[in-house]
């Protein structure tokens, strides 16, 4: 676990996305892309440690309300983008009946016997919202337009930056299970047994599967990158 880490005390959930094996025998790079917990309490020597990372991109997927409320203190030289994981901006639209995702949802985080309902709810509403799919389809690309490393972050770190991350590695060939655990190791690094839950998770790769079919197809028609994004995120982070 350490050597994911970023070590910063202010953001205690910012960590290397990548030195994961994928099921054709590849690694996914480290040192490209992290994944991160709010920003807004850096100190100058954690601000330097992103610059040392040659991090060069900050891709926020926070709400309006979270931003406006700790925006992210980073130094110069690192470019700030809005990725609005629920941005209303491409209005309010679902891929299907919200009230169907509502009811699967609530039904399957009471069988899993969920310590929090809401996050039970949230993670298929990642996949339902059309909104979110811009957000996730930005920060990918970004991934790919960067000239240096990555790090995209909500306030936690755990649900919209797990789903970006599960997304990230699945589409790179990272096993489920590899997936899991690293979506799983957000209780070690915040110190919480209960940061997050696997159903979760689960809840948003089932509601890919109702939606679309398979993860292939969620990619393609929901986040929409085109063949030459994929290629190039395979070819900048697989080794």
């Amino acid at each position: 676990m350490a050597e994911h880490s970023l070590g910063l005390a202010d953001a205690d959930n910012a960590r290397d996305a990548g030195g994961y094996r994928t099921t054709d025998g590849h690694w996914v790079r480290m040192g490209v892309v992290y994944r991160s917990n709010k920003l807004s309490q850096l100190t100058a020597a954690e601000q330097q440690v992103l610059l040392d990372q040659h991090i060069t991109r900050d891709s926020d997927l926070r709400n309006s309300v979270e931003r406006g409320d700790e925006p992210d203190r980073i130094p110069a030289g690192i470019t700030y983008q809005v990725a609005d994981v629920v941005s209303l901006s491409h209005g309010v639209k679902f891929h299907k009946d919200a009230a169907a995702t509502l009811a699967a949802a609530l039904a399957a985080g009471l069988f899993s016997g969920s310590d929090d309902l809401g996050r039970s709810i949230g993670h298929p509403f990642m996949v339902n919202l059309v909104g979110a799919d811009h957000a996730f389809h930005d920060t990918l690309t970004a991934v790919v337009a960067n000239q240096g490393a990555t790090l995209y972050h909500c306030t936690a770190g755990k649900d919209r930056t797990g789903w970006t991350t599960a997304v990230l590695l699945t589409l790179l060939g990272v096993p489920r299970a590899t997936v899991e655990a690293d979506f799983l190791a957000g209780n070690t690094y915040t110190g919480d047994p209960d940061a997050v839950e696997l159903s979760w998770l689960r809840a948003a790769f089932a509601e890919v599967d109702y939606i679309y079919g398979d993860f292939n197809t969620y990619l393609h028609k929901g986040l929409m990158p085109d063949d030459a994004t994929i290629d190039a995120l395979r070819a900048k982070l697989l080794v």
